[in-house]
């Protein structure tokens, strides 16, 4: 019997003992057995204790104003599990999320999987057959063991570190930032949204040849005279307007946003980041 996408949702649900087991291992094992290769031409993962939701909304809308098809991956979903895999602006309808979570149980034989691992291959499957520009991928939990981290992201973000999920991830600021740091690649750029950011982030940077990008160092950002704000870097700078996204924070989710898609080396012009600044919504 066709199993409809609530189905599907009530089936993962059972399909793993715990609601959480971080690990790579099965998840790239049944990725490899659906022949995943790439979400997209890029990627960007997003991880942090905080904005991360916000960042890869700015991320989305300044990239879609640039004339880039966009695929966005997040969780948790607050109404409805479409929410959680957007394609193009657009949140996935029942019938390809229903698709996916075929194939995905087709590979995976007896591997167990959590509701997040399933979610995970299931969005990455659905991009890879959009031929999309660039994948935004949300952190789940940590970084380092985190599902959406068998992906070779072009370009990592880190917003922020904090203590979050402890009986995960550890119990002070370098352990957890440790893990998050996980999620660079060697010689990749690491944006990171801290101005402050823990030494096993920068030391973890260093070991690999990620080239760290960083708030109030590498990049710049404050409030103008004319009730709008600037970013700026060495030999660029920006005007624009404030986001639609009210909160204070805001402004450093969208500079982290435009550093990560300033590293990825996307045309972008003056325009299509205001105009994303000023779109951008969760």
């Amino acid at each position: 019997m066709a199993r409809s996408l609530s189905d599907w949702l009530a089936y993962i649900e059972r399909q793993h003992p715990k609601s959480i087991a971080l690990g790579l291992d099965r998840v790239r094992a049944v990725a490899d057995d659906m022949g995943l290769v790439a979400p997209a031409e890029r990627s960007i993962l997003v991880a942090g204790t905080n904005g991360k939701g916000s960042t890869v909304a700015f991320l989305e809308a300044i990239a879609r104003a640039s004339g880039l098809r966009v695929g966005t991956y997040t969780s948790p979903h607050l109404l409805r599990y479409n929410e959680r895999v957007r394609i193009d602006g657009h949140e996935a309808e029942d019938a390809p999320l229903v698709d996916a979570f075929e194939a995905v149980e087709a590979a995976r034989g007896d591997t167990p999987l959590t509701y997040f691992e399933y979610g995970t291959l299931a969005a990455l499957w659905l991009f890879e057959r959009e031929r999309l520009d660039l994948a935004i991928l949300e952190v789940g939990l940590g970084g380092r063991l985190d599902a959406v981290n068998i992906v070779d992201a072009d370009v990592a973000v880190i917003t922020t570190v904090d203590l979050d999920h402890q009986d995960w991830l550890g119990n002070d600021r370098e352990t957890i930032g440790k893990e998050k740091a996980g999620i660079a690649r060697a010689w990749k750029p690491l944006v990171l949204g801290d101005d402050d950011p823990p030494s096993s982030v920068l030391g973890h940077a260093y070991r690999i040849g990620a080239s760290a990008v960083r708030a109030n160092c590498d990049f710049f950002f404050e409030p103008d005279d004319a009730g709008g704000w600037r970013w700026r870097e060495v030999n660029y700078a920006v005007d624009l307007p404030m986001p639609a996204l009210a909160a204070p924070v805001q402004l450093r989710n969208a500079a982290t946003a435009i550093a990560a898609l300033r590293a990825l080396d996307i045309p972008m012009t003056r325009e299509a980041i205001a105009e994303g600044i000023r779109s951008a919504h969760v």
